[in-house]
């Protein structure tokens, strides 16, 4: 056999030992077992599914007219359950676009406005409240996330010993979490927003287990929004109204920045930390940082390439 016809050893060429091999039997036998429960009609209509939704297509085949009467559904489940009158659209990314973000660590206080402005712009349930950015305590002289905490009062920030951290989806350009889902429910578009269909996630979980930066949250009961707190600015793949047992994340608030505007957390910063903008746009804010500033990024030997940076003045 010649060089080029020789393969890497895999997990099957291995010596594997019987508790080895017992355990990893185990972990496949349970995956499926989770995989076929999640995918069970019975599961999906106890979730609130219709037919109609059960047999929808993926959101790649769906054509416009499909899409319409998917947004004209869901827009009336919206209206009947939250008595709010919804603009919910399919919002495109648009050509020349990747979008990238950097936050000023010598800058963030710790407010935690960021992740208030997040869960009010992007319908997360009050009860338990989801929040998909985690803004650490982090001693200083450290980037290592396992000593932080997300434990202190933000009446008592800025502590002098401490920094703060916040921690949100990276939008990776290497994402893990899009390579382990069984079913193809997230994916990344061509702006870099790594996005989710809810109606196609089986909530599996795999995508949470496999992301390194804690950045996915799972609707373990009913989310729950007072009706007086909805937003009624939506977008399908964004922040419309989530069922029971699927998993959520940031998504870059693409129906705000698809459409020219500005992420909520951004807005809501106290203090000018949080840059974003078009990487591909060498007269941008965020190309000006990218190229003029020490930026780092979490976890780098993870090989996940985010798109989130981060940079001391």
């Amino acid at each position: 056999m010649s060089d080029s016809e020789k393969q890497e050893p895999g997990i099957l060429d291995e010596k594997v030992s019987r508790r080895d091999f017992l355990k990893r039997s185990a972990v496949v036998a349970s995956g499926a077992a989770s995989l076929i429960a999640a995918m069970s009609p019975l599961r999906l209509m106890e979730n609130g599914l219709s037919a109609e939704e059960f047999v929808q297509n993926h959101y790649k085949e769906l054509s416009k007219e499909e899409m319409d009467k998917v947004i004209a559904r869901l827009s009336k489940k919206i209206e009947e359950r939250y008595d709010v009158d919804a603009n919910l659209r399919d919002v495109k990314p648009m050509d020349g676009v990747e979008y990238v973000y950097a936050l000023n660590l010598s800058r963030c206080n710790g407010s935690r406005r960021c992740v208030h402005a997040c869960v009010n712009e992007n319908n997360q349930s009050r009860s338990p409240e989801i929040q998909y950015i985690s803004v650490l305590k982090m001693p200083k002289g450290t980037m290592d996330m396992e000593q932080g905490t997300r434990q202190y009062e933000p009446d008592e920030v800025p502590e002098d010993d401490s920094f703060y951290l916040p921690v949100q989806c990276q939008q990776c350009e290497n994402p893990p979490c899009v390579k382990v889902c069984p079913v193809e429910a997230t994916w990344q578009e061509k702006d870099g927003i790594t996005v989710i269909d809810y109606n196609w996630c089986i909530g599996c979980r795999y995508c949470e287990a496999a992301c390194p930066y804690w950045a996915r949250r799972f609707n373990f009961a009913e989310p729950e929004i007072p009706k007086d707190r909805v937003n009624p600015d939506m977008g399908y793949l964004s922040n419309r109204p989530r069922p029971k047992g699927v998993v959520e994340k940031c998504h870059f608030c693409l129906h705000r920045t698809r459409e020219g505007r500005l992420p909520a957390c951004l807005e809501a910063c106290p203090t000018g930390a949080r840059i974003f903008g078009n990487i591909l746009d060498p007269e941008s804010e965020i190309s000006f940082v990218l190229k003029n500033k020490r930026v780092f990024v979490l976890k780098e030997e993870a090989g996940t390439l985010p798109r989130f940076f981060y940079f001391f003045d």
